[in-house]
């Protein structure tokens, strides 16, 4: 994906042709910073990302429908677009080992806006800012994982990889992205 990245990003700057050793040496710079880009940092040009995670519900862990705290488990996605409406469905959004939630009904994010993917059961809300995943399993993993997000073409939106040793500093069970 970085290659597909620096191709396009490298044609930009040959069509503007401003000075070719100024572009060559821009090139050659971007070149060494993506090589030395951890590829979780890698970044997509949409305008809906991934805000952050409670990937660490508070609590102890329960599965229980009844009496569970998958509710307190959630995905922040947020429209980072200064002017467009996107609608949700068809998104996807997945963890490393398969595990995956299609938005299965139209939901629309203003520009700024943003909606909690939570687990659990409970009534999708745009005023609460709210969709359930109606499954009362935890989608991620405590000590590390990776969080991909898809625009219904299948083309990547975000992805984000986390540790709980290396990624939460506070140790809370949150981690912010794009903030």
């Amino acid at each position: 994906m970085q290659h597909e990245f620096v191709k396009l990003w490298r044609g930009s700057l040959l069509r503007k042709r401003p000075v070719v050793a100024a572009a060559a040496a821009v090139t050659a710079g971007a070149l060494s910073f993506l090589a030395a880009t951890p590829a979780q940092a890698t970044e997509y040009h949409s305008a809906l990302k991934i805000r952050g995670v409670q990937y660490d519900a508070p609590g102890r862990d329960s599965n229980s429908c009844s009496s569970g705290n998958t509710h307190q488990e959630y995905l922040t996605i947020k429209n980072y677009s200064s002017s467009a409406t996107i609608n949700l469905k068809g998104y996807v959004v997945k963890d490393a080992t398969g595990n995956r939630f299609t938005f299965t009904a139209s939901h629309y994010l203003q520009p700024g806006d943003y909606v909690k993917l939570r687990g659990g059961h409970g009534t999708d809300s745009d005023t609460y800012n709210a969709v359930y995943r109606d499954n009362c399993n935890f989608m991620w993993n405590n000590d590390r994982d990776t969080i991909y997000l898809y625009k219904p073409s299948g083309s990547r939106s975000d992805v984000h990889s986390y540790t709980k040793s290396g990624s939460d500093s506070d140790g809370n069970g949150y981690i912010g992205y794009h903030n």
